[in-house]
């Protein structure tokens, strides 16, 4: 679809000025100011700031098996009401994304519902059973397979996780992360997460995989992840929007890894200045009440991301809007292979229109997601979405 965006506040990783924006056969086609094309659909976005769709790189649609939680289709209309285009789907569905079989069937629901893109990691170990890994082979020839994490449990065998690396090297996936040793889960959660964040960055090193750490949580796993980028540059890591703007004096929300300390949250949004964190991942996890009542981890994330985000990081003076849109889209589409993320000519026609002045309370009732658990009910932010256009399609109108 065609479509030209008009007098639009433009912000990527690298810009900021008001212009027009022209995407043609779904892709950007021209940027600039007074673009002026004959017979087009045309948006007038004085007011309004333009910039790339989101990309979460971690997210649960719980398809197939768990689709009383969340499904594609839900989990897609939440993203877009986001602002989001591209999201990374964990391999904890029912059955475990271990085959072919099931990662068709998410493959084949997205096409068919034709609104975001979606990249559907595989497990590292079979049916997360923590030992075996020959299922990977049968996904060698696999272009589209970016990804492959045991996320949620994580792989505690060292040895299967060194070789598990070996194998994403040598395919050339990313091998994502769920820093925890359960021998110390009922004893120090904080303990849990940097024994294991050392233990993959060592092996990372030693097999040069492409390594990238999930919703990293404690100051400590911060600044191992701070001394290794200084030595290779083979790892990324991410932060959840809960954990950049909550501190356990002030919600201690179940989720996993578990609501830190004014001082992690200090240190994270210092990495993030400094450029050592690369990027925003929701760990969006779609729970019933009922199920959150018997203790399941976990929060929807994607419908208040960005407004968390822009309130407790921007506004705040913390860093600029540019440094937002570099982590919340360019380097989510670097990290992913996506060719999104940037405003520029050749890059996909996927942007978002937001009204940063706006404030908004968040109402889990609006939600799309069939999720409605969330810790930041009845709590105010800056900055909502007005818009999200993939392609040149326009999927979310507020």
């Amino acid at each position: 679809m065609n479509l030209l965006i008009k007098n639009a506040r433009i912000v990527d990783y690298s810009q900021d000025f008001i212009g027009d924006i022209y995407i043609e056969n779904g892709n950007i086609k021209e940027v600039g100011l007074d673009i002026n094309i004959d017979a087009i659909n045309v948006i007038a976005a004085k007011g309004l700031t333009l910039m790339p769709s989101f990309i979460d790189t971690h997210a649960h649609f719980r398809e197939p098996g768990l689709t009383y939680k969340e499904d594609i289709e839900t989990g897609s209309k939440a993203a877009l009401r986001g602002g989001y285009t591209g999201v990374c789907l964990m391999a904890n569905t029912k059955p475990i994304c271990s085959s072919k079989e099931v990662l068709e069937e998410v493959r084949n629901r997205e096409k068919e519902l034709n609104l975001i893109d979606l990249h559907q990691c595989i497990s590292v170990t079979k049916g997360f059973n923590g030992k075996d890994i020959t299922h990977l082979d049968n996904f060698a020839n696999d272009n589209r397979l970016k990804a492959i994490s045991d996320d949620g449990v994580g792989v505690m065998d060292s040895e299967i996780m060194y070789k598990a690396m070996l194998k994403a090297k040598e395919h050339g996936w990313v091998i994502m992360s769920h820093a925890e040793d359960h021998s110390f889960s009922y004893i120090d959660m904080r303990i849990a997460e940097n024994i294991m964040t050392l233990r993959d960055i060592y092996l990372a090193k030693e097999t040069g995989a492409r390594l990238h750490m999930c919703h990293v949580s404690t100051k400590e796993a911060i600044g191992y992840i701070k001394n290794a980028k200084k030595r290779f540059s083979n790892i990324t890591c991410e932060v959840t929007p809960h954990h950049i703007s909550l501190t356990k004096d002030i919600n201690n929300y179940r989720v996993n890894p578990p609501i830190r300390e004014k001082e992690d949250v200090y240190e994270i949004i210092n990495a993030i200045k400094d450029g050592i964190i690369d990027c925003i991942g929701t760990d969006h996890a779609p729970h019933t009440q009922e199920d959150k009542e018997k203790g399941s981890p976990g929060m929807v994330g994607l419908e208040t991301s960005f407004s968390i985000c822009y309130t407790s990081l921007v506004k705040s003076g913390a860093i600029t809007l540019n440094k937002l849109s570099e982590i919340m889209s360019k380097n989510c589409a670097d990290i992913l292979g996506m060719n999104k993320g940037r405003i520029s000519p050749g890059v996909e026609g996927d942007v978002v229109l937001l009204d940063l002045d706006k404030k908004i309370k968040v109402n889990s009732k609006e939600f799309n997601s069939k999720g409605k658990n969330t810790p930041f009910q009845g709590m105010e932010f800056y900055g909502e979405v007005q818009m999200t256009i993939k392609a040149g399609r326009i999927l979310y109108k507020k």
